[in-house]
């Protein structure tokens, strides 16, 4: 799911260049090219499926030249992660009727990518037996209020991976105090937003519980593949529903599973989640650039992949950030008002 207009990482990104097509790590590759890294030895490119808005359809075929251009789908607009997963489950279906599907979102990091790997096979082979929806969740590190949690039954595992247990149910994001709690309770996880079914089971669940929606995606698979689908899309996806996966699916479905999970994961919301992604120095500095000079300078952001020289003298608890022209220099804590600060919020 590469569509968001995610600007939280002003000035690097914009809503003309969300986060996902940014080299936010310093790294070389874009968070989307490194999701895409990340199914290397899970699933070949021609078995990749990116579904974008179709502004961003052009930066997608330049970061992934080898994913075949018939498997970028364009939303003509935005209708969050219901409408864009039933598109990607039914066209998929017109191809394949017994696939198996991970979706992930494009824009988050993973950093023990091995273990990635084997978790997202160990679940393929629960979801390719099973008529059930799996998702991962993360052992939470810290109350965190910007996450929502999937509440565990832990008392028994499945008995075909022992690694794979029963929803009791998904929970908003929670106040501070709540999330505490959650943290102190072994059975609450982050939900990561990553979800595993086959084919029938995706499509199957949406007849349930979105019939609207599965009528739709239905009719459309005599185009599917043809030089009539994106016309067709652009008529019938505004009229969908604009609603969350988590509402449409998950949180109704009955045969519904999470993996409980440790592989280094952040969903990057946010400067300080880079932050604590990223190595520092002694003063709690992390430094994304070329050549970065900091003296009297403690817990700060500094990302200034363009600079030839950037220095800094007197900071502490900032982020300094700069991309094509516009520097930002605010404080960690105040990092909530980016928005206001770049003008997408007024």
């Amino acid at each position: 799911m590469a569509g968001g207009v995610g600007s939280r990482f002003w000035p690097m990104s914009t809503t003309e260049y969300p986060k996902q097509f940014i080299d936010v790590l310093g790294v070389g590759k874009s968070l989307l090219q490194l999701t895409k890294e990340r199914f290397g030895g899970i699933c070949p490119p021609e078995n990749v499926w990116v579904v974008t808005n179709k502004k961003y359809a052009d930066i997608v075929r330049e970061q992934l030249p080898d994913v075949p251009a018939g498997n970028i789908l364009c939303e003509p607009c935005r209708r969050n992660t219901a409408p864009c997963i039933a598109y990607v489950s039914w066209k998929i279906k017109s191809k394949n009727p017994k696939a198996n599907i991970v979706v992930s979102p494009s824009d988050h990091i993973v950093t023990n990518t091995a273990e990635f790997a084997r978790v997202i096979r160990k679940c393929l082979d629960f979801t390719a037996e099973t008529d059930s929806i799996v998702t991962l969740g993360i052992k939470p590190t810290r109350p965190e209020t910007g996450y929502g949690y999937i509440q565990a039954d832990l008392s028994s595992s499945s008995l075909r991976n022992r690694e794979v247990f029963r929803v009791d149910s998904f929970k908003e994001k929670p106040d501070l105090e709540t999330a505490k709690l959650y943290v102190q309770k072994n059975e609450y996880f982050w939900n990561a937003g990553i979800f595993l079914w086959n084919t029938s089971t995706i499509t199957n669940a949406f007849r349930i519980y979105q019939p609207a929606m599965a009528k739709t995606f239905e009719s459309l698979m005599p185009v599917y593949g043809t030089d009539k689908e994106q016309e067709a899309i652009d008529r019938c996806y505004p009229e969908c529903e604009n609603i969350s996966v988590d509402y449409a699916i998950m949180e109704k479905a009955e045969e519904i599973f999470v993996c409980p999970a440790d592989f280094g994961w952040s969903d990057l919301g946010t400067w300080g989640s880079l932050m604590e992604h990223t190595k520092k120095d002694l003063y709690g500095n992390s430094c994304i650039g070329n050549d970065i000079s900091l003296f009297e300078t403690h817990n700060c952001m500094i990302h200034t992949t363009q600079e030839k020289k950037v220095v800094v003298q007197g900071l502490d608890g900032y982020i300094v950030a700069e991309k094509n022209g516009t520097l930002l220099i605010c404080k960690l804590s105040e990092e909530q008002r980016i928005k206001q600060f770049s003008g997408s919020e007024k």
